[in-house]
């Protein structure tokens, strides 16, 4: 009988014994660390990454989901606007801030003779252009949830049914992935898209992503929720306008994630 998608990603974690999860408090990493403590129990320790471009809010959630869980976890500083491959915001900036992480997760891995580390990848992740994947080969990082073939619809069912508290937890990229290819990242723009975001999150929209252009933001919320949004267009503007923008727009499109790669001519909104 063949085996289910969970039960082999249950079957790759028996052969490994013990792993560093590298964990953001999305569902996909989630799922990741409840499977792998599971099979491994204390065997499993849970990092974080803390960085100027990862909300306080994220990294709070983080902690407390472990803890939730009963998962040793340690949090590491991540400087990424030290890294001037990273602030120049070229179409590999993600292989860059992804080494970055590599590396520090490997060698903390190494100091606490750990033999492997995962990551929270799925199969969606094979299908937009996402260079960061590359710094996961060279580092050995492994990515259970691919080698299982599981897919996040797929994930968000099973994650439902182990009670997991985040399993509609709406996807989530790093603030630097809102501002445009070729615009150096900056600090200010990283937190003015921060506190942009939070705001209009507290207006109950599911998903919401504010796009960087200079003095142009760029709303994209669901395709569903783009009538509340024209019907809120008065308190969206007010508040990106009070964060610094001169002018709001809404994407009428949608949101899509990678919608900054769609600049990059690889078609079908960045998809290979």
């Amino acid at each position: 009988m063949e085996k289910s998608k969970k039960e082999q990603v249950y079957a790759i974690l028996q052969e490994l014994d013990g792993v560093i999860v590298a964990f953001s408090a999305g569902i996909d990493s989630t799922f990741v660390l409840a499977c792998a403590h599971e099979v491994l129990g204390d065997k499993v320790l849970a990092v974080t990454a803390a960085s100027e471009t990862f909300p306080d809010r994220e990294l709070r959630e983080a902690m407390e989901l472990a803890a939730q869980l009963g998962v040793r976890h340690e949090v590491i500083e991540i400087r990424e606007m030290e890294n001037p491959h990273f602030v120049a915001n070229n179409p590999d900036r993600c292989y860059h801030c992804k080494s970055g992480l590599y590396e520090s997760l490997t060698q903390l891995a190494k100091e606490r003779g750990i033999a492997c580390v995962l990551d929270g990848a799925n199969m969606d992740d094979l299908g937009d252009y996402r260079p960061g994947r590359q710094a996961a080969k060279e580092f050995g990082i492994r990515s259970v949830l691919q080698e299982a073939g599981i897919y996040k619809e797929e994930l968000r069912a099973m994650a439902r049914e182990m009670g997991l508290p985040n399993w509609e937890k709406p996807s989530f990229a790093c603030l630097s992935s809102r501002i445009p290819y070729g615009d150096l990242i900056t600090l200010e723009k990283v937190e003015q898209l921060d506190r942009g975001e939070e705001k209009l999150r507290q207006l109950g929209f599911r998903q919401i992503r504010v796009r960087h252009h200079d003095k142009i933001a760029r709303v994209e919320v669901l395709r569903e929720e783009l009538a509340r949004a024209v019907e809120y267009a008065d308190e969206i503007t007010a508040i990106l306008k009070e964060e610094g923008f001169s002018y709001v727009t809404l994407d009428l499109q949608g949101y899509r994630s990678g919608s900054m790669n769609e600049t990059l001519g690889l078609g079908n909104g960045g998809k290979q």
